[in-house]
């Protein structure tokens, strides 16, 4: 049932030929990465009568992206500037809102899928009618897409996860560029949520499988990429993250089995909290001490479980351990060059 504080999101205009695949690309001042993001789609292209391919751009103010996206793709690729910014959140919507397909893939501007992305989804979702989403594993990548990290190993073949609400109702698992939507499915349930600025992709992933089957497939076929200009980073300098993912806890609790409900969120705001405390310790470590503040503070806001004050504990001790052997070093190098400017060697008097 549709959430009336959700976005509606119409149907698509059934007069209208309805390619499989809609490619999604919301991009915002980003340009330097476009480049690798359609390639990567172009590479995998059926045609225009099976995908539709399209940058939808939140009124960019630092640079025109248009010629990029002519240059590299001419006319394959349609083009739509917001006449004025609407915010992440705004921006998805608008790009499920101009969406055709019967699938929609929104894939950020500087993530990109690997060659096999499309054929291999395809297949299952051509095989499941019920199906409402479906994902592949995904690589975190820097900004010149060398592989840092992988995301969790749902189940090692390919198929659907019965348990998923469960474990999406903890934690963020899932980059939008790794999941793919029924377009009906947004229809039905709405879009994202203006409220939440960082997480209106794990509060839908999380109300998607509250109603559908989701399909999974374990090959790392798509690539999240993390970089200090992506609006990701930018909250992360602010530490404002962590008031947004409790705030999505609580949304996405009625979205829970009843009677898991308070255990699953529960969890949900332990693992916040302990996130939010790493993030601390990463912040005073590169001497961002106000950010490091704000991180602990909410972390401790957003659980004061044990384990959580067990954890800060923990950081605490290991940071004051680091500063005392940043400190020993510093007064050993002192005491070196005191002597040596008390002691000179015989070639230096």
């Amino acid at each position: 049932m549709h959430d009336p504080r959700c976005p509606r999101i119409p149907p698509a205009v059934a007069s209208e030929a309805r390619p499989f695949w809609s490619v999604m690309i919301p991009h915002y001042n980003r340009t330097q990465f476009l480049e690798r993001t359609l390639r990567s789609v172009l590479a995998q292209d059926a045609g225009a009568k099976d995908m539709q391919i399209e940058v939808v751009d939140d009124s960019s103010c630092t640079d025109d992206p248009e010629p990029e996206v002519r240059r590299i793709a001419g006319n394959r690729v349609t083009f739509y500037r917001q006449p004025q910014r609407l915010g992440v959140p705004g921006n998805w919507n608008s790009c499920v809102e101009r969406s055709r397909g019967h699938w929609v893939h929104i894939l950020h501007s500087d993530d990109f899928v690997l060659p096999g992305f499309y054929e291999r989804l395809r297949q299952a979702l051509c095989s499941r009618d019920d199906l409402g989403a479906a994902f592949c594993r995904h690589m975190f990548v820097d900004q010149a897409g060398f592989q840092r990290a992988l995301s969790p190993l749902e189940r090692q073949t390919a198929g659907t996860l019965p348990g998923f609400l469960e474990s999406i109702g903890v934690s963020q698992r899932v980059q939008c560029a790794a999941m793919v939507v029924r377009r009906r499915v947004y229809e039905k349930l709405g879009g994202f949520r203006a409220e939440l600025r960082y997480t209106p992709d794990w509060e839908m992933w999380t109300r998607i499988a509250a109603e559908y089957p989701i399909w999974y497939e374990p090959s790392p076929l798509a690539a999240f990429c993390i970089h200090s200009q992506s609006y990701t980073a930018q909250l992360a300098q602010l530490g404002r993250q962590v008031p947004d993912m409790r705030r999505c806890i609580e949304i996405c609790r009625p979205y829970l089995p009843p009677h898991r409900a308070a255990a699953i969120s529960s969890r949900a705001r332990n693992e916040a909290a302990l996130w939010a405390l790493e993030q601390a310790g990463a912040a005073v470590r590169d001497g961002r001490y106000a950010a490091a503040l704000r991180y602990a503070r909410e972390g401790l806001r957003t659980s004061s479980s044990l384990r959580v004050c067990t954890a800060l504990l923990a950081e605490t001790a290991s940071l004051a351990k680091g500063g005392f052997r940043r400190a020993y070093r510093i007064v050993r190098r002192k005491g070196r060059l005191h002597r040596k400017l008390r002691d000179p060697a015989p070639n230096e008097k």
